[in-house]
């Protein structure tokens, strides 16, 4: 939401300046210099990108309407389903986990934390890496390399997107020139008519180049930007997950496991360790209380 914010800052920011010089606004009005940038920007981005891609683009601006995926709360519930999850394994042995990552939307852990189930991507990235612990015989520091491979993958697939992005930006000015010249090749042809009509066509020419770079580095630039840090925020959060993990699987007990993965958060969002134990303890606290009144 923030995002859109901003453009909105950038139009009133641009037109505000320009009628405060008393700037004719309807001269900026030229839908075909518009078609001509657009179009060609468009064409390119169709041209140069698979369609998953161009999913990943649409699926990514459409995000940019939510609240933001990682936050502190965020992180204390992962890790109060983390220990949950640890705890279990502590209790039944890795073999316990079983059921929960063969078939995570029917285990009573994870129907608690809806986010997480609806995150295929962290859900397959905590269940594969889960399910070659239970079949055992992975050493550790493979453990490591395997989940290290896997987020390396996804982040590269994840950037695809920004990079496409970036690319359209780029070329959003030197595609403005391309309307400007059509702007002075028509103006050419009008030279001998009435003055204004000249100064009408002069003016649509440049307004071409104007939008060009307006549309690079007001529109399209910055959405290529907060796309690139949302794909490094999901990688802060794999790494956390990664570094708990492992953690566990070098034989920690469910907490310090925890806390090596609190320490992986951004230093913004990381919660306190007295926050992260209150959860833990108030989750004791209700698995206690729940197996008292079974009794």
């Amino acid at each position: 939401m923030l995002a859109l914010i901003g453009l909105v800052v950038v139009i009133v920011a641009v037109l505000g300046g320009y009628l405060l010089e008393r700037g004719p606004l309807a001269v900026l009005v030229q839908p075909a210099e518009l078609v001509i940038i657009g179009g060609a920007a468009l064409g390119a981005l169709l041209a140069g990108n698979p369609v998953h891609v161009l999913k990943q683009i649409v699926a990514g601006l459409k995000g940019l309407l939510k609240p933001p995926p990682y936050s502190k709360e965020g992180y204390l519930q992962t890790f109060r389903m983390c220990y949950e999850l640890l705890n279990k394994a502590r209790k039944d042995g890795l073999m316990g986990l079983e059921g929960d990552i063969e078939e995570p939307d029917k285990s009573e852990i994870f129907k608690r934390y809806p986010d997480f189930l609806a995150d295929h991507h962290t859900r397959d990235f905590i269940c594969d890496t889960l399910r070659m612990a239970v079949l055992g015989g992975v050493d550790p520091f493979d453990m490591d390399q395997l989940m290290e491979m896997d987020m390396e993958i996804a982040h590269h697939e994840a950037s695809q997107p920004v990079a496409a992005l970036n690319t359209a930006a780029d070329s959003l000015p030197g595609l403005g020139i391309v309307a400007a010249v059509l702007g002075v090749v028509i103006t050419m042809s009008a030279l001998g008519g009435p003055p204004e009509e000249i100064g009408h066509k002069v003016a649509a020419a440049l307004v071409g180049t104007f939008l060009g770079v307006l549309l690079c580095y007001g529109f399209v630039g910055p959405l290529a930007s907060i796309l690139s840090k949302s794909v490094d925020e999901e990688r802060n959060f794999h790494q956390v997950l990664r570094v708990l993990i492992l953690a566990f699987l070098k034989g920690n007990a469910p907490l310090q496991a925890l806390e090596f993965g609190r320490r992986a958060v951004p230093a913004r969002l990381r919660p306190s360790f007295s926050e992260m134990e209150k959860e833990c303890k108030n989750l004791a606290r209700a698995a206690a209380a729940s197996k008292t009144a079974a009794k």
